[in-house]
């Protein structure tokens, strides 16, 4: 290995004159390193605090060593990369300023990034933590995102955020104490596989990003789990929700999706681990007294479908929520086949006048309060299910009419509604419901896992 001198102070280059060379960076002569670097060069951030703001202009791959820091002082943008074909590894990034209008990220890849690499950094106090402005074909794997404690969660920025940059994965990322862990708008043919979410707003949030695939993530206490909205053509399979607060999956003009083999526990008791094992509330990933608190409280609704329509829903489970399903705003040519609709306190809460049918070729969902028989032994019920009736939205309407629930009126005319099928306003029937809820993949992140070898080079 050739030695060559560097006219900088604490820059050391090793390599061969043929080849892209090793340049060791002490702090305080990051820039300067930059500088002198010739494309494909590598440079290794020596253990100490590196100060920002940093931009990396030619195609370079920047490596931190353990004890490197690279800090912001809470000034702007920490690392701005301009050049295609960068990769950024192992490096500590830390202490971003506080503008969400100039968009201070800790990372930041512009239009002209292309095929960036961000693999297994940390990143801390940061307002926006990784940001693909437009840099298509990049790859985001394997970070610890945290977000900035001292700011209340509307005035922090997102842990990883996505615009128009086609082709980006973003895959075995950790996000917590951000506002959105993942947030995408105006984007098309992106992969979200293997990320799991903490203390955030919307663990994935999709707005206008159509043609993409979210895969084997799991939210844990978030605000909404997974919020797609104003997107088609999307593929959310394998994910989980466990103890979001308000929905598990919230859809608004989401249109032409799929959702396979997703499930939303309504509590954390109850949830299955990645392995496959029913987990307790001592098992609670967090030691915050808050955090478990939270976990503890439940989900209002598993999944809520407001004008969305020609959507698939096969596979999935939603259990111990307020609400199973809420149906509204028109939302059309929906299919609702091979889910588990477990111990929520409403199933189905639709809001119209249509009839529905939820199954589809002989084969409904499972419904663990139909009280059904299956006489014939073929695992479909013998009647069909209707989750509301009459009642139910009186319920909706006049919540203090809930104290006549058991009063003898209102028995009578539920038997009423069975014997005189006509006397149904409309709403959810499921003709051919199952006897036993469907079982559901073993290890959502074996699903995650194959999803993401088949998408990498």
């Amino acid at each position: 290995m050739l030695l060559r001198t560097a006219p900088f102070l604490g820059i050391a280059l090793l390599g061969t004159p043929a080849l892209a060379a090793t340049i060791v960076v002490a702090p305080g002569e990051l820039t300067a390193a930059i500088a002198q670097a010739a494309p494909g060069d590598t440079l290794r951030l020596a253990a100490g605090r590196h100060i920002g703001p940093v931009k990396i202009d030619k195609p370079l791959t920047l490596v931190g060593e353990p004890g490197a820091v690279l800090d912001g002082e809470g000034k702007g943008t920490i690392l701005t990369v301009t050049a295609p074909d960068v990769t950024l590894r192992g490096l500590e990034v830390r202490n971003t300023g506080t503008s969400l209008f100039d968009q201070h990220s800790g990372i930041f890849l512009s239009k002209t990034a292309k095929r960036a690499v961000v693999e297994d950094n940390r990143l801390r106090d940061t307002l926006i933590g990784i940001y693909v402005w437009g840099a298509d074909d990049s790859l985001v794997r394997r970070n610890d995102v945290g977000g900035r404690t001292d700011l209340r969660v509307s005035e922090r920025g997102n842990g990883i955020q996505i615009w128009n940059a086609p082709g980006t994965r973003v895959l075995d990322n950790s996000v917590h104490d951000a506002r959105d862990g993942i947030f995408t708008t105006t984007s098309r043919k992106n992969l979200f596989a293997g990320n799991r979410f903490e203390r955030v707003r919307f663990a994935v949030h999709y707005m206008y990003t159509n043609d993409s695939e979210v895969s084997g993530n799991v939210s844990l206490g978030s605000s909404v789990g997974y919020a797609i909205m104003y997107s088609n053509n999307l593929v959310i399979r394998g994910n989980r929700s466990v103890a979001d607060r308000e929905h598990g999956f919230l859809l608004n003009a989401a249109n032409s999706a799929v959702f396979e083999n997703n499930s939303v526990a309504g509590r954390f008791a109850g949830a299955v681990s990645d392995s496959g094992e029913t987990l307790a509330d001592n098992d609670i990933p967090r030691d915050s007294e808050a955090m478990s608190d939270r976990l503890r409280s439940g989900t209002w609704k598993c999944v809520f479908i407001y004008n969305a329509n020609k959507n698939r829903f096969a596979g999935n489970r939603f259990e111990g929520c307020e609400i199973g399903v809420h149906f509204t705003a028109g939302s059309e040519r929906n299919s609702m086949t091979g889910n588990a609709f477990i111990g929520n306190r409403t199933q189905v809460k639709y809001v119209g006048t249509r009839f529905l049918d939820w199954s589809e070729k002989g084969r409904g969902n499972y419904w663990s309060d139909n009280a059904a028989f299956d006489l014939n032994g073929d695992g479909i019920s013998d009647e069909p299910y209707r989750p509301n009736d009459v009642v139910d939205r009186v319920m909706w309407a006049y919540p203090a009419a809930k104290l006549l629930m058991n009063s003898p009126g209102v028995q009578v005319i539920r038997w009423a509604q069975k014997q005189f099928p006509a006397l149904h306003p409309g709403g959810v029937i499921d003709s051919a419901p199952l006897m036993a809820p469907p079982a559901m993949p073993t290890s959502v992140q074996t699903a995650q896992s194959q999803t993401a070898e088949r998408k990498q080079p």
